[in-house]
């Protein structure tokens, strides 16, 4: 099963990931956000719902997307749109999307405000 962690990360602690992966060590799959605003700024609850429809299914046409998520196609497309330009679904050969994860993780701590 292939899972994805959503969560905050410094550009550092990326970085560091990276370079991980790079010498063989196995750390996971991540979509790293900056801030938890910039989170909920991408992952709307409409496009939690797309998430939600897409995680476990392979590609799919956007028409799919929308009759699965019960949404018009138009309104879809622009949130398939958005989750496309920062990394969050992939673009296939054949025109369609792809979530490519079978489970998402959300990992992250909410501190006290200073």
């Amino acid at each position: 099963m292939r899972t994805v962690t959503l969560g905050i990360s410094s550009l550092e602690d990326t970085r560091r990931r990276a370079a991980a992966a790079f010498r063989g060590e196995h750390v996971g799959e991540f979509i790293s956000f900056a801030s938890v605003d910039l989170l909920w700024r991408v992952l709307t609850t409409k496009r939690w719902d797309i998430l939600r429809a897409m995680t476990g299914q392979g590609e799919m046409a956007i028409r799919e997307v929308a009759r699965r998520v019960g949404r018009d196609v138009k309104a879809v497309h622009g949130d398939v749109q958005a989750l496309l330009a920062v990394g969050v679904l992939d673009h296939t050969e054949s025109g369609r999307v792809l979530f490519p994860y079978d489970a998402v993780h959300v990992d992250f701590t909410l501190c006290k405000a200073a």
